[in-house]
């Protein structure tokens, strides 16, 4: 039906209107009606009851047989008499479809198909029913479950459908074309152009299509090409509807006045053999509906919107005592429908009531009708219950099937004898080295275990296995024999197993006894997590980052502030850095130097690890002091001249940006000189130095100085000479960092080599310090072991093998010299820095000599080494001195601490295993060393740059977003949240990478990597005040990455709610929002929702378990499964949500009122006892439903809970 030209009235109407109507009774409606029916707090008639008093029915004259209620208040879209079962269904301007069944309409199923358009067009099919929208075309089964969900271009604006035969569907609407549509495989066949746009109905006869437009004209197509063979122009203004029977054609429309569009009183009848029009047929309603009702003879029902119904013969003259009236509830009627017999006449009112005419007591719909299937009550067999305390109760009172196989039971006794396990043997190492006083022998520990460990073995050839072997990793080269493998545990590459709990029962306690977070290495290139871990535990670092705010949206500082804040946060649970890497994978400089990396690459281990974090280290800190040169924290350095420095510099420049004076000496003589600065250095190696066997012995101190202070030969442009000419090119410093950072470049078997010679011959010299040669294979005896470890050795070793593979000292001593010079040297804390030159006392101690006389010493902080493991494809782990203040954070103690830090396994480890590198799986790639006293000089104190003013109103990145779509309501300045204030919480989320799994032998499915999720929506409701339960956040993220799956039947979200182009949401950047729940955590709210820990964990937030309150744990017994919203909404507060998709915003709201509903049984928590029988009650319900919220409208839940006031509409 076209509806221009109806009642204005009705183009001023909105669904969302009546989504918060309270259930009063329209003034308009019959009291008769509402006997007895339930209207619950929406507005929706629950149940539709027949009229009371008995209607006598005259055979062959149409009279009302029943009126029912389909929705208070909102208008009946369309109606369809079911062309195979006894059935009558609704459709409303709110997308609510319901169906009644039989002359007595009885309601039947009852189910939401679109959440914001009406229904225009049902179309009902042997396996289900077709309903048309504006752009979605749903096939649903008569009891609500969806077969399929065709989305239409959303352009388009569909008002008809046609079922041809029965599996190819024509649909047309407003646009130039008409969609050909095949049923089995759901998909366009083919789109036909139309002349006349604006096809609004169609109709089908064994000669033609029959297509009705807007413009007033009627159409006649050819039924297999579709080409338009007949036009017929019946009405100036507009078509309202026509019907086609045997030879006539009967139509009904507007025409066009001086004061618009009127209706026309004659009906316009066309013969289709001679293809003209006849006489015009004058009735004395205004037509808005018609159809041929052919019993006995061609009969027009002619009907109009305020209730007229008239029958007349097409060719003959209308009587006005044919007129019958209808009593809509409401001012209009707005669809009329016949029934196949023709027994039936359905009309539906714009109040939402739903009126049966027919021409006998005991019509039927259909000639021939086939039996309609109802729904069954769930049968559970009742079994009667047991008490384990009664010992001689009979266990054959629960029934088992009769079985010939052998009963677990029956286990042979002979399986079941107890076999003590054996003592494993005595490492061979202790007998070598024993020696025996007595019956007793002693041995010095060969520390191949770990202390007061043995190890648990199953089987006897495990006895080889390596110290680690019975320490639980993770799963990859479990099935391998690990003492095969020369890498140790902890140091091979970590991965989370998944269940299908997800990681909720993965045990990284196991993996990380501290109170440090580690972080989750599955996400796309996470192979950067160890230098993350560096950054952060540099003080100055960690502080002066999370100074740092700006309005970038993709901004490394931003994002890497927000991630240190986490992890602050976290008390040994790890974090995750999607919103830094989902950051860093927008930057193209990133793209360019190529450190992201494909899936499969990383997987793989094909990339160079050890090359890709050297790029990956001198890309942050360009990165870093570039988003921190705009926005700078004021007062952050405290120097000697009180100015915290240049206007192009930065906090990250202050700390890493070393000076650099480069000068280039032609051989004519000519000297340019240039200054620049750089923020780490990268080692330089001596040349022919691994072709040298005799093992010349080489400083690191040396080699870095060397690698600062480089000189090189190069052809170079002189501007004396004019041409490309030798020179000599060197490189002095002016200004040392507070930090230095260096690469190794240890990316070739050379440089590895030279690091393999230098520590063999650092390990002779300590050898021949502690008093002898002693060869590379000489045993050491107890004495040489217990001078070894005396006070008196120069050493200080517990073991032999804290010397090999170390070459790296822990301290360097680096003096500025006056004539530009450097000197460096390796520091050791005994020794004393010799001042007698520059004439200071030395007691005055290296922090005064640093001041006067420009004398640095550094302390090794963090090493980055590649670990070689060919199972795995190798991995990336760092070594961390973590400095008291971190400590005295977590864990309440001031000490100094070496860790290792592996993904999200962390371990403390002894100082010398950070420097010993052994070059066959372990390869040094990053050195961090930190100047003394560095925290001293700095303004460590951290101000939360988030202010109040984020959760102000912002504009909309949609282009297409209006203000009569906002969805929330910003907080006013007078209703900013304070501690403690409730505030109710929910997120959708898209899926950017699909799961990858396996399946295993046994057919058990095993989860390799999780889908990535992204979040799409996040909305937060009022918890209190006079607006409680209105969103003042509802913010739709929009997204840059591909999206895989919308899950829309999960999320609400459809394709083209995240692009700024076509998006009619409230479209925001994911940092924006996320600086919203900050502040909100920061400022101390209690968050309230279902399920937040995944939504937490997907948005990339850490907040305080005080602050979180979530239904999931509040409505749960222990070792019981957890318990969906939809069916606490039901059992507690008696709603039905998530009917057709979710909504965050219903969802937030219901959350809400679940935890009033709790504190309400639980008396605010003093009366567990009581609430653990409602609990128990819970599950017992949920059991005999099967966990399924009851779909027929007439059960109702078993609890009257109390609900929340209705909410102002929005």
């Amino acid at each position: 039906m076209n509806f221009e030209g109806l009642d204005p009235g009705l183009a001023e109407y909105a669904p969302a209107m009546h989504s918060a109507l309270d259930p009063v009774l329209d003034a308009h409606l019959n009291p008769s009606l509402l006997q007895n029916v339930e209207l619950d707090p929406e507005g929706v008639a629950l149940e539709a009851l027949p009229v009371q008093e008995s209607v006598h029915i005259m055979e062959g004259v149409y009279s009302e047989l029943h009126s029912v209620v389909a929705e208070v208040g909102v208008p009946v879209s369309v109606s369809h008499f079911d062309l195979h079962e006894e059935m009558l269904w609704v459709g409303s301007h709110g997308g609510h479809a319901t169906s009644f069944f039989g002359p007595a309409l009885e309601r039947y199923s009852s189910f939401q198909v679109n959440g914001s358009d009406d229904i225009r067009q049902i179309q009902s099919l042997e396996n289900g029913i077709l309903f048309l929208t504006k752009n979605n075309l749903k096939y649903m089964a008569r009891g609500g479950l969806i077969i399929f969900d065709y989305l239409l271009e959303e352009s388009e604006d569909m008002h008809s459908l046609l079922l041809t035969d029965s599996s190819t569907l024509l649909v047309g609407g407003l646009q130039n074309h008409i969609l050909e549509i095949d049923l089995n495989t759901v998909q366009e066949t083919q789109k036909y152009a139309v002349e006349t746009p604006g096809v609004t109905i169609m109709r089908q006869t064994n000669r033609f299509f029959f297509c009705g437009h807007t413009s007033g004209k009627v159409s006649l197509r050819d039924l297999r090409t579709f080409k338009v063979e007949h036009e017929f122009d019946a009405f100036s203004g507009s078509l309202s509807d026509f019907d086609v029977h045997g030879n006539l054609l009967a139509a009904c429309g507007f025409s066009s006045r001086l004061t618009g569009l009127a209706c026309d009183r004659f009906l316009k009848v066309y013969d289709l053999r001679m293809m003209r029009a006849i006489t015009p047929l004058q009735v004395h309603v205004d037509p808005a509906f018609l159809r041929f009702i052919p019993t006995y003879t061609s009969r027009l029902a002619i009907i109009s919107q305020s209730g007229q119904c008239q029958f007349c013969e097409p060719t003959g003259l209308a009587n006005p005592a044919d007129i019958f009236h209808v009593n809509p509830v409401g001012p209009l009627l707005m669809t009329f429908d016949v029934s196949a017999s023709k027994q039936a006449l359905a009309f539906g009112d714009s109040e939402g009531c739903v009126h049966l005419w027919t021409d006998s007591p005991e019509p039927s719909f259909n000639p021939y009708s086939r039996e309609t299937e109802f729904a069954l009550p769930c049968l559970v067999d009742s079994l009667p219950p047991l008490d384990w305390s009664q010992d001689l109760l009979p266990l054959s009172l629960i029934p088992v099937p009769l079985t010939t196989d052998t009963l677990l039971s029956d286990w042979p006794a002979a399986n079941s004898a107890p076999a003590p396990r054996r003592a494993p043997p005595v490492d061979a190492e202790i007998l070598r080295t024993m020696k025996k006083v007595g019956f007793i022998g002693y041995a010095p520990n060969p520390r191949t275990r770990l202390r007061n460990q043995i190890p648990y073995r199953l089987k006897e050839s495990d006895s080889e296995f390596d110290s680690f072997s019975q320490v639980t990793e993770s799963p990859i080269g479990r099935e391998e024999e690990p003492h095969l493998h020369m890498v140790s545990k902890k140091y091979r590459k970590v991965t989370i197993k998944y269940s299908k709990l997800g990681l909720e029962d993965f045990d990284f306690k196991h993996y990380n006894k501290t109170l440090f977070a580690g972080l989750e290495p599955h996400i796309p290139n996470a192979y950067c997590n160890c230098m993350i871990q560096v950054l952060y535990f540099l003080e100055p670092v960690r502080c002066l980052i999370q100074n740092h705010l700006c309005q970038k949206e993709f901004c490394l500082a931003c994002e890497l502030g927000f991630l240190f804040h986490m992890l602050d946060l976290s008390r040994g649970d790890p974090c995750q850095g999607s919103n830094f890497l989902r950051a860093f994978r927008t930057i193209p400089e990133a793209s360019a130097l190529g450190l992201i990396l494909a899936d499969s690459d990383e997987a793989s281990g094909k990339g160079n690890l050890a090359r890709l974090i050297q790029r990956w280290n001198r890309f942050i800190l360009t990165q870093l002091h570039q988003d921190m040169q705009e926005l700078e924290v004021p007062q952050a350095y405290r120097g000697a001249g009180g100015s915290f420095c240049s206007s192009g510099d930065s906090v990250i420049g202050q700390l890493f940006s070393c000076e650099m004076e480069n000068c280039s000496l032609c051989r004519c003589g000519s000297e340019t000189v240039r200054a620049s600065s750089t923020l780490l250095f990268t080692l330089s190696y001596p040349e022919g130095s691994t072709s040298d066997k005799t093992g010349k012995s080489c400083d690191f101190a040396q080699v870095l100085k060397r690698s600062i202070c480089l000189e090189q030969n190069t052809q170079a442009w002189c501007d004396n000479c004019e041409k490309y000419q030798p020179t000599i090119q060197t490189r002095n410093i002016r200004h040392l960092p507070d930090i230095l950072v260096i690469n190794c470049e240890v990316n070739s078997l050379k440089e590895a080599d030279f690091w393999r010679m230098q520590a063999e011959v650092a390990f002779k010299m300590a050898i021949k310090k502690h008093g002898g040669e002693i060869s590379k294979n000489k045993e050491f005896a107890l004495a040489d072991w217990k001078e070894l470890g005396s006070p008196e050795g120069m050493l200080m070793c517990s073991s032999i093998e804290e010397l090999k593979n170390v070459w790296l000292p822990f301290s360097i001593r680096m003096k500025m010299t006056k004539n530009k010079g450097l000197d460096v040297c390796n520091w050791t804390d005994g020794d004393e820095i010799q001042l007698s030159s520059l004439g200071t006392p030395s007691q005055w101690g290296p922090a005064r000599a640093e001041e006067e006389h420009g004398v640095y010493v550094y302390d090794l902080m963090a090493t980055v080494v590649h670990i070689l493991d060919s199972r795995t494809g190798g991995s990336l782990v760092a070594h961390i001195k973590v400095g008291e203040t971190y400590h005295q954070r977590k864990e309440g103690v001031t000490h100094q601490q070496w860790y290792l830090f592996n993904d999200f396994l962390i371990e403390p480890i002894d100082k010398h295993e950070a420097v010993q590198f052994d070059m066959n799986w372990k390869v040094p790639a990053i050195l961090y060393y930190v100047k003394r006293n560095l925290n001293s000089k700095y303004n460590l104190n951290i101000k939360n740059p988030i202010e109040a003013s984020v959760l102000l109103a912002e504009a909309s990145l949609a282009r297409k977003q209006r203000k009569t779509h906002t969805t929330f309501i910003p907080l006013m300045l007078n209703e900013m949240p304070q501690v403690g204030d409730l505030v109710g919480l929910d997120a959708e989320f898209v899926t950017l990478n699909e799961e990858e799994a396996e399946l295993r032998s046994d057919g058990t499915k095993s989860t390799i990597k999780p889908s990535q999720m992204s979040v799409a929506r996040i909305t937060c409701v009022r918890g209190q005040g006079p607006n409680e339960g209105i969103p003042f956040i509802d913010d739709y993220i929009s997204t840059q990455e591909q999206v895989v799956d919308y899950l829309t039947q999960y999320s609400g979200i459809k394709p083209g709610d995240l692009d700024a182009k076509i998006s009619s949401k409230h479209l925001t950047t994911l940092k924006s929002t996320y600086l919203k729940l900050r502040f909100l955590i920061d400022i101390g709210v209690k968050f309230v929702g279902h399920g937040l820990q995944k939504d937490f964990r997907v948005i990339n937030l850490m907040v305080p378990k005080d602050q979180v309150l979530d239904t999931v744990y509040l409505f749960h017994m222990p070792r019981k499964r957890m318990i969906s919203l939809r069916f606490l909404a039901w059992y507690f507060l008696d709603l039905k949500i998530q009917g057709e998709t979710h909504d965050s915003i219903e969802d937030a709201r219901t959350a809400l009122q679940l935890y009033r509903k709790y504190l309400e049984l639980s008396k605010n928590g003093t009366e567990p006892e009581s609430f653990h029988k409602v609990l128990k009650g819970l599950y017992e319900k949920g059991r005999k439903m099967d966990w399924k919220v009851p779909e027929p409208e007439g059960q109702t839940s078993p609890k009257n809970a109390a609900v929340f006031s209705s909410v102002l509409a929005l």
